[in-house]
């Protein structure tokens, strides 16, 4: 998948992507329909960070749920 052109799939990609590789218990809170390309340079950058690593502490974790909240419509 081509992420480096913003548009609404990719951004719905990446935040699915970054739910399951963190393993979120709660997923409404994160559905990708909260997200659009306002956003998408950060987006690509968390989405980056999260698939680069391969585990995350408890504060790591609540960092990115942070991050990812503040990047919702």
């Amino acid at each position: 998948m081509n992420l480096t052109t913003p548009s609404q799939e990719n951004v719905i990609y990446m935040v699915e992507q970054i739910k399951e590789k963190l393993r979120m218990v709660n997923v409404d809170a994160m559905k990708s329909d909260n997200f659009n390309e306002e956003h998408y340079e950060d987006l690509l950058y968390l989405f980056e960070m999260v698939m680069k690593r391969d585990s995350f502490s408890p504060s790591e974790m609540q960092a990115i749920a942070t991050e990812l909240g503040s990047l919702r419509k």
